[in-house]
This record gives structure tokens, C-alpha cells and sequence, in this order.
């Protein structure tokens, strides 16, 4: 799975005031020492773990390329649980390029992509979930995907994972034992008990299960559709909440063919905001495919902001609300700087059942009580240190296998099966739970497909 080679890559930006370069394996202190004359003429041989070093790195000419500092890291206490050093130098792409080529010409090769993590993993610093949440941490763009990310590594969800397969393996083994004393008619395994056990881990796996689509939203952003007749100021709406002249704004009807769509941070909370064509008939054949479009955004979208100028018909918001099914919808009547009623009372009877506003999108009238709606709307809690919200699609597929499992289980103990067909399914939950974390059961080509994602540093 991964061998004695000593790796080394950028592991910051290039371009920045400062580069760090990592090295990692068995070699690492010894090739670094090859290249770098410690002032004082300190060898890194003697260096303790997690202690720094000023120098400067020599090519092989005795030109100076660069003063340093090295960062000394010995196994296990490392990154990696290899030996390690970090070299920090000056972010000139020549000076980056020269280090990594000594390093190579001393035996070290360059790192592959999240080769970095997946050595910390195969090395036992943290399993598989953890090691997932470094990329997200890494890619986090607000602060709920932040905190949920920092949660994960911490090891959150592996230790709620932990709870429930130590649960699992007792009632296994109770089931076991009950199948090695059958000939005599001992009853380890009350099963009523076993059932309500049963049905608190259920609950609790489909408690995580659940928590995947608010999970995906605050990690890649709440989706929010923009609708409406043409020229009813979606365009200008969308500047507004994005703070930025993102759509063209015309009092041409059409102007929008095609779906726009950008990203801003409310509370927090990613939303991800997209204007789309104004929905009307027309002949023209571009801006019919754009109306089309607008009608999948509108599909896709967890959120719906409806803006009109006027009340809309009993027949045009029974059929958006058909459209909206199973979605939140926001009435956002627009232009109340073009009249006096500007209050919400003022949109429509009908839309009682919905959240609605009034506004001024050209002034920015109402668009901090809009955003307000919509961060409730969004129903995304505030994630504590200890909470558990899943993200990953590779956890929640697993999840869904071990839901089938526990509940083939408890069917198992309301029909009064037998123990070794009832241990089989709960061997089933504990190996799709362990998928997660990562073990004897993790296959090469689901660590390949994991850390191809990372980059190169990582």
C-alpha cells in the first residue's frame, strides 16, 4: 500500500511571499541534511522532534540559493507518523524549483496527489473519515462547512461510529455464544432487549442518513432560484444580494437568456443564488431554451424566491406552487418604490401559506429582511464542537447499506429467527460502518479514488 520511499512537494501556493516544501519517509532527515548548512553548523542528525532550524540550502556549485528555515519531525510524531521536515524558503518559483530538484537528486521523488494524508492514514495518525476532512477543511468557503469539517477531523463522527459498532459486536456475540450453547438450552441474548438495541441504533443511523442533505447543502451552498414574468427586476435582485453588477439590467423584456448563477455568504451559510430567464411565451428560439432552463433551475433549487410586480392570478400561483412542491417558496413582491403599498398584507390572500415580503430591489429596500427570510428558510443548524453532520456521498451510500442491514435485523427479531441468520445482518451493518472509517475492508481502488482528489501538497 505504500512504501519506503522519501516524498517531497510544495505544500503552499506558489506565487506566495514564502514556500514550505515537505519531505516525508525514512530518509527524509538524512537527504534534508544533504542539502542544508544549519548556522552553527548544527547537524539535523542530533535535532530533536518539533524543533526548528536556520540555515541555508547550496547547489552543487556552492551557489547560495536560498536562507531557510527546516522544521524537524521525527516518527511518530508527525503529519505522516514518518520521519519529516518542512523547509521554508522564499516563494520564488526558482528558488521552490532548485530545492525540489536537489531533494530529488538525493533520493527523494515527488509526491502524488494526497500521498501526504494517505501515508497518515496507512500509518494510523487517523482513518479514513478524518482523513476525508482534511480536503474539506481545506476547501471550506464559509463557516458552517468550516466547523463541520473541524468536527470531522477531530474524530467526531468516528467516535460516534465507534459507539454504535462496539453496540453491535456485543449483540453479535450474544447471538454467538447463544448459537455454541444451543444443544443446551442456555439464553444469552434477551431478545426484547436486543430489539429496543436494535431500534436505538436505527434510529440513530438514520438520524446521520438524514443529516447528509443539510450536510451537502452548507458544504457546496444552499441553491436559490430566482423566478418571474420577464422585466419584473430579477436581474436587479440578484446584483442586490450578491453586492455586485453580476446580470445586465434592462427594461428590455428577454434580456436574461441564459441561467446566471454566483455564491454569497449570509450568516455563515453559502447560498447559491441563480437568475434565469423571465418566464413567458415567446417565439424566439434562444430565449426559449433559456425559459427551459429556467424551469430545471427551478427543479433543482432547494429554495424558491418568486418575485412579481403584481398579484399573480389564482391559476398562475396554483401552478407555481405545483412547481415549488416539496421546496421553500418566498412570494418577493418587487417595485413598491412605484407605489404606496409596501407592505406584505399588500402581495396576495393566497399566498398566506408562504413566507412573502415586499421590496424595492432597484433602491435596496427589504433586502436585509430578504436575507433574513432565507437564512431561515435554509434551516441549517448551528453546528457545535461535538455535533455529527454528514457531507460525504462515499458515508452516506454506506449509511443507507447499514440502514438496510439494522432494519433486516429487527425484522429478524420480530419474526423470532433464528441467531446465526440475525447475526449475519448485523455483521452486515458493522462492514458498512467500518467502510467508512476505513480498515481491513477498505480496498485500494476506494483509497485511490479518495486521494486523487487532494492536492499535491496534502
Amino acid at each position: 500500500m505504500i512504501n519506503n520511499e522519501t516524498i517531497c512537494a510544495l505544500a503552499t501556493p506558489v506565487g506566495g511571499a514564502i514556500g514550505v516544501i515537505r519531505v516525508s519517509g525514512e530518509k527524509a532527515i538524512d537527504i534534508t541534511e544533504k542539502i542544508f548548512n544549519s548556522t552553527g553548523n548544527h547537524s539535523l542528525h542530533d535535532a530533536k522532534t518539533q524543533t526548528l532550524h536556520y540555515g541555508e540550502i547550496r547547489n552543487a556549485k556552492n551557489e547560495l540559493i536560498d536562507d531557510v528555515v527546516v522544521s524537524v519531525y521525527r516518527a511518530p510524531r508527525s503529519y505522516t507518523g514518518e520521519n519529516s521536515t518542512e523547509i521554508s524558503c522564499h516563494g520564488s518559483r526558482f528558488i521552490i524549483n532548485e530545492i525540489l530538484r536537489l531533494l530529488i537528486d538525493n533520493g527523494c521523488r515527488q509526491a502524488e496527489r494526497g500521498e501526504y494524508t494517505m501515508r497518515a492514514f496507512m500509518n494510523g495518525k487517523m482513518d479514513l473519515s478524518q482523513a476525508e476532512a482534511v480536503a474539506d477543511l481545506i476547501s471550506a468557503h464559509n463557516k458552517a462547512s468550516h466547523k463541520m469539517a473541524l468536527s470531522q477531523l477531530k474524530g467526531n463522527f468516528s467516535s460516534e461510529l465507534a459507539r454504535l459498532r462496539e453496540q453491535l459486536l456485543k449483540m453479535t456475540s450474544l447471538l454467538e455464544l447463544e448459537l455454541d450453547f444451543s444443544d443446551q438450552d442456555v439464553n444469552f441474548a434477551d431478545r426484547k432487549e436486543l430489539l429496543e438495541l436494535s431500534q436505538r441504533i436505527d434510529a440513530r443511523i438514520t438520524s446521520l442518513a438524514l443529516s447528509f442533505e443539510k450536510g451537502i447543502a452548507m458544504k457546496e451552498g444552499i441553491p436559490v432560484a430566482i423566478v418571474g414574468k420577464t422585466n419584473v427586476g430579477k436581474s436587479t435582485l440578484l446584483n442586490q444580494l450578491l453586492h455586485e453588477e453580476k446580470a445586465i439590467v434592462s427594461d428590455i423584456h428577454g434580456t436574461t437568456r441564459d441561467v446566471i448563477e454566483d455564491t454569497t455568504d449570509i450568516n455563515g451559510i453559502t447560498f447559491r443564488f441563480i437568475d434565469t430567464a423571465g418566464i413567458r411565451h415567446t417565439d424566439d428560439k434562444v430565449e426559449q431554451i433559456g425559459i427551459e432552463r429556467a424551469y430545471q433551475k427551478l427543479d433543482e433549487a432547494r429554495i424558491v424566491l418568486w418575485l412579481i410586480d403584481a398579484c399573480p392570478s389564482e391559476e398562475e400561483f396554483s401552478l407555481m406552487e405545483k412547481r415549488c412542491e416539496g421546496k421553500k417558496l418566498i412570494i418577493v413582491r418587487n417595485k413598491i418604490d412605484k407605489d404606496t403599498t409596501d407592505n406584505d398584507s399588500a402581495i396576495c390572500t393566497e399566498a398566506s401559506a408562504h413566507e412573502k415580503i415586499a421590496i424595492s430591489a432597484k433602491y435596496g429596500k427589504g433586502i436585509t429582511a430578504l436575507e433574513d427570510l432565507l437564512y431561515k428558510a435554509a434551516d441549517i443548524p448551528e453546528i457545535s464542537d461535538n455535533d455529527v453532520v454528514v457531507s460525504n456521498a462515499r458515508h452516506y451510500e454506506a449509511l443507507t447499506r447499514a440502514k438496510k442491514s439494522i432494519t433486516q435485523v429487527i425484522l429478524g427479531l420480530q419474526g423470532d429467527l433464528s441467531g446465526d441468520l440475525i447475526a449475519e445482518d448485523l455483521r452486515a451493518c458493522i462492514h458498512e460502518l467500518a467502510e467508512i472509517v476505513g480498515g481491513e475492508v477498505t480496498s485500494q481502488e476506494t483509497l485511490n479514488n479518495i486521494f486523487k482528489h487532494f492536492c499535491v501538497g496534502k
